[in-house]
């Protein structure tokens, strides 16, 4: 059944193809509306291809999709009969308006969920199959010369090697090197590459306490967890890179240090299976970690920011070190006196190496 209003001078309307105004008569049925003037006609226009333009109190003006110029207006109150054809209006976008803001709110937040999930997760997947030329060479660029700070003696070459040799459990590693810088650490990089800070050395208690930190690193270059962490902190940066940089920072930064904690303590089990093969004791390396408890403060500190820490909790790790000891078992020295003493002292006894205080060791 059609109906009409019309025509008045109330109602009119502009074809846009030339600048005459025309008061038509409108008529509308369920297909679309009609418009007839003295000279002319058109239509049917689809009720989907009328767009509301503006709306004010008794008035109301549309324009046509996909014709520039188009206009349909009204200066009194629309019919009633006309107005229930007309499609809603947009508040915030087509795909929010058809299902409604929270559903869609709630909808965004799932598939954001999702993508972040995917972007921490996939790393573990992904970085296996990046070619090892590619990680070598990433491991190449970021250690470079060391500015000559590579500390090595025939005699603490010899110890490193052998101590190597025997946590290695078949893993491959491109080099193991003490470094002078003043930081109590040891880092992995790409490329099974792994220094040792000098100072890590020359406050170990015994070889068998840096047997426990190399068999860490180590777990870390067998699981290729630094590729893991790069790609994971690629993902992620470019996942929240819209997202205010304050927030977008914490969020990146909680994500990634959850992850870590995983993989270190992944690479802590490695370290005490390869001590376990080697026959060397987990005391040593158990009371490492108590002292590391202390001075953060102790057991509940570490476990009241632990969320925020990139390693688990020291008292744990300790606990773990020490339930892997063997009781009344004799174990093996890590390296014996000599060959403790030669890497205890190969910064102090290479020629070649520098030896100045206020370098900034940085990658």
């Amino acid at each position: 059944m059609m109906d009409s209003t019309g025509p008045d001078d109330a109602i009119w309307h502009y074809d846009g193809i030339n600048a005459m105004k025309h008061h038509p008569t409108v008529e509308w049925d369920e297909h679309g509306v009609y418009l007839d003037w003295m000279t002319g006609h058109s239509g049917p226009h689809h009720w989907r291809l009328l767009e509301p333009m503006n709306a004010g109190t008794g008035k109301a003006l549309f324009g046509l999709s996909g014709k520039p110029g188009w206009r349909l207006g009204f200066d009194r109150p629309l019919p009633s009969g006309f107005t229930i054809h007309l499609k809603a209006p947009s508040r915030y976008g087509g795909l929010i308006d058809r299902f409604g803001l929270w559903p869609s709110v709630g909808l965004f937040v799932c598939l954001a969920a999702a993508v972040i999930g995917l972007v921490v997760s996939a790393p573990a997947w992904i970085a296996p199959y990046v070619p090892r030329s590619w990680e070598n060479a990433m491991g190449d660029a970021m250690v470079g010369d060391l500015g000559g700070r590579i500390c090595e003696t025939p005699a603490s070459r010899a110890a490193l090697d052998k101590l190597s040799r025997e946590l290695a459990q078949g893993t491959e590693l491109r080099q193991v090197a003490i470094v002078n810088v003043p930081v109590v650490n040891a880092i992995t990089l790409p490329g099974g590459r792994i220094l040792i800070f000098d100072k890590l050395i020359a406050q170990a208690r015994s070889p068998d306490e840096l047997a426990g930190v190399l068999g860490h690193e180590i777990g870390h270059v067998r699981h290729r967890d630094t590729m893991t962490a790069l790609v994971r902190q690629l993902g992620l940066s470019v996942v929240l890179g819209g997202i205010n940089g304050d927030v977008g920072n914490a969020l990146n930064g909680v994500l990634a240090m959850s992850y870590s904690r995983d993989a270190e303590r992944a690479a802590d089990d490695f370290s005490i299976d390869a001590m376990r093969k080697a026959d060397i004791s987990p005391d040593a390396t158990a009371k490492f970690f108590d002292g590391l408890s202390k001075s953060s403060g102790g057991e509940k500190v570490e476990r009241s920011v632990g969320w925020m820490a990139s390693h688990p909790v020291s008292a744990d790790r300790e606990a773990a070190f020490a339930k892997s000891a063997v009781k009344g078992h004799r174990y093996e020295a890590a390296l014996d006196a000599a060959e403790w003493a030669a890497l205890r002292n190969a910064c102090r006894d290479d020629p070649n190496i520098r030896k100045d205080k206020d370098y900034r060791f940085r990658f």
